[in-house]
């Protein structure tokens, strides 16, 4: 086996890996037992699946485009619910469907902050 030593060859070598997605929502969906607030108690679930939803319609699923992800606690529950689109590390809070439908319309299909929706960068746990 031979190795290229082209300008070409070096440049792909050390050139940073296109991302697999090009945008990776996750949402909190930790329920807690304790006693204390958790995003599961605001149907982070549902709004998963809407999103999911959402962007599969949208035909924005699938490598290069958009992923959809459970997490667990994602610790910004004083903000909860919660959801974080990377690469950007856009943090969401929302209330309902018509705010994951905004996100999914805006950020993820056009790559515009939903500035309403964000979370105060010092609310945390």
């Amino acid at each position: 086996m031979t190795h290229s030593t082209s300008p070409e060859a070096a440049t792909a070598t050390v050139a940073p890996a296109a991302s697999y997605f090009q945008r990776h929502i996750f949402f909190c969906t930790n329920e807690r037992t304790n006693g204390q607030t958790s995003c599961a108690q605001f149907d982070a679930q549902g709004a998963f699946e809407h999103c999911k939803v959402l962007v599969k319609t949208a035909g924005l699923a699938g490598p290069g485009q958009v992923r959809v992800n459970k997490a667990g606690c994602l610790d910004r529950c004083a903000a909860g619910p919660v959801a974080v689109v990377y690469p950007e590390a856009v943090w969401y809070s929302y209330v309902d469907k018509a705010d994951i439908e905004e996100i999914v319309e805006s950020h993820l299909k056009h790559g515009q902050v939903v500035e309403r929706l964000l979370v105060p960068p010092d609310v945390g746990h």
